[in-house]
Order: C-alpha cells, then structure tokens, then sequence
C-alpha cells in the first residue's frame, strides 16, 4: 500500500496543475487543436445522449 499512496499523492501535486502547466507550454495552434478535439468529444457524448433519450421516450420535464 505505500506504492500506491505514493502514486496518489504524486497524482494530486501534478494532476492539480497539469492543464494550466500544459496549456503555457502549448503554441497557439496546439492549444486550438486540444480545444477542438475536446469540442468534438463533448459533441459526441451530448448526441449519443440525445439519440438514446430519443428512443427511450424520455421526457426532459425541466426544459420542456
């Protein structure tokens, strides 16, 4: 177990910071790729969702 809570405490001192230290390292065209490829994925997930919501026949009773 000391291996694995050495992991876990070196994931949260790097995991806290790691976008932000990646984005400064990026070029501007890299941080315009990342985006896109994130845009892109989130689109995905957003349609399958609706697509499955569609053919369940769930009702969304907060938006209409």
């Amino acid at each position: 177990m000391e291996v694995r809570e050495f992991f876990r405490q070196m994931g949260k001192k790097g995991g806290s910071k790691g976008g932000k230290t990646a984005a400064a390292a990026m070029t501007k065209a890299q941080r315009l790729a990342r985006a896109k490829k994130a845009a892109a994925a989130s689109a995905k997930v957003r349609s399958a969702k609706a697509k499955a919501r569609k053919q369940t026949g769930h009702v969304d009773r907060k938006n209409g």
